[in-house]
């Protein structure tokens, strides 16, 4: 007796043998305005993306009772601005949550997918439903339930600006908003309750003494390394038209943020050949801002069109044989030995290979200061005469290729790790 009731547990486990549940995890982080690169400092963006590795990855994919079903992948925008933009906005920033899921891990494409939500008006709804405190509530969830009913109005945003004289629109943009500007990622997969293997029973047997063995299911996620860096962008360069005229430079540029970076470049070339009285002298440098904008400026920084301003100083001894010139007046002061340069440029930044750019700018502005013409002989150099230099037009004129520096800092789509 004792041994058909043994049997019998055994044939019940196994028809349960291979149950599984389906189970979700999804994790969300935050952008600032008109941004899709995540700061992890910003909000609970670092406790967020912690939760991708520790809970998500280790303690659910990693686990062979887990088996993974799908990644789906949400990007979205709140309402202001362009509907263009945000289709744009809600595609970087589903992106940019995927990548860092991509880092820990490698997940086939057909179970991943991805939704770009634009204007999340479905979001601020929501959102108007949980708050007591929205001034005019009631008309505020009348206008969204008509925008995301099947007739929207032609022009929403304009719409909600104008509802009572733009007050909750204001109340939405301060306290709504944020929570839109994100995106999710969400993990669905079963857990598993493995089979169990029966063992043969004899068919008397006083004690029962086997082992139960579980099988070990493959895991469909390989996990790869962990990889943070704080991102930072910044760029070496040189001038290549300055390098064709025989005088060196570099320069280098730092993203600061907010489509922010600040440049500074130094030349020097000193050539000369006292017997055939050839001079071709000259060293300066520049210190300037940029403003990044455009398309490829918000797909990725150090890239696309830029505008900046900038002044610096230049000295020169140009001869080449017969009279001489020469910017600046010697033994003087600082401010005497050197002319001045300032002005607005406008370039765009091409990128060319995965950490290569060329960038072509042209500036106009002011040079100004004081200048010396000279001649060479009796093995002298006469002084002739002494000018002031005020120049407006063209200051700046570059090609330069740029190389970048930093984390994250590649052209996705130039070669190398796409």
């Amino acid at each position: 007796m004792k041994t058909h009731i043994l049997t019998l547990i055994y044939i019940l486990l196994g028809t349960f043998a291979g149950f599984a549940s389906s189970e979700k995890d999804s994790v969300k982080v935050y952008f600032h305005v008109s941004k899709t690169n995540i700061d992890s400092s910003f909000r609970e963006n670092r406790e967020n993306l912690n939760k991708i590795f520790s809970k998500i990855i280790t303690d659910s994919l990693a686990s062979p009772t887990h088996r993974l079903v799908g990644v789906h992948v949400t990007g979205a925008a709140s309402p202001e601005g362009s509907v263009s933009f945000n289709n744009y906005l809600s595609e970087k920033r589903a992106e940019a949550i995927f990548k860092e899921f991509r880092k820990r891990g490698f997940v086939s494409d057909s179970l991943t997918s991805f939704t770009y939500v634009g204007r999340d008006w479905k979001g601020l709804q929501n959102e108007v439903e949980n708050d007591q405190n929205v001034p005019f509530r009631p008309d505020v969830l009348a206008l969204l339930e008509k925008i995301n009913g099947q007739n929207p109005p032609d022009h929403p945003l304009a719409e909600l600006k104008g509802l009572h004289g733009g007050i909750p629109y204001h109340y939405l943009l301060t306290n709504m908003f944020p929570d839109l500007r994100a995106s999710r990622l969400t993990v669905e997969y079963e857990r598993l309750y493995s089979p169990i293997i029966i063992p043969e029973l004899p068919i008397e047997i006083p004690t029962l003494t086997t082992n139960i063995t579980s099988e070990i299911l493959p895991l469909p996620i390989v996990l790869g390394e962990v990889k943070e860096c704080k991102p930072f962008y910044m760029g070496l360069k040189t001038n290549m038209l300055y390098d064709a005229l025989l005088l060196p430079n570099i320069g280098a540029e730092f993203y600061v943020g907010k489509n922010i970076s600040l440049t500074a470049d130094w030349m020097y070339g000193w050539w000369d050949r006292d017997k055939t009285h050839y001079y071709w002298r000259a060293y300066g440098g520049n210190l300037g801002a940029r403003w990044w904008f455009g398309k490829k400026a918000h797909e990725k920084p150090l890239t696309g069109h830029h505008l900046g301003v900038f002044a610096g100083v230049v000295t020169y001894d140009f001869e080449l044989g017969k009279g001489g010139i020469m910017g600046g007046i010697p033994r003087g002061t600082l401010w005497d030995r050197c002319n001045f340069i300032s002005g607005i440029e406008y370039g765009y930044s091409l990128p060319v290979a995965r950490r290569l750019n060329i960038d072509f700018s042209l500036a106009l502005g002011y040079m100004g200061g004081k200048y010396l013409k000279y001649e060479p002989k009796y093995g002298f150099y006469i002084w002739q005469s002494t000018h002031k230099l005020h120049w407006f037009g063209p200051t700046k004129a570059e090609i330069s290729l740029v190389w970048l520096i930093g984390c994250n800092n590649f052209n996705k789509s130039k070669g190398g790790r796409k």
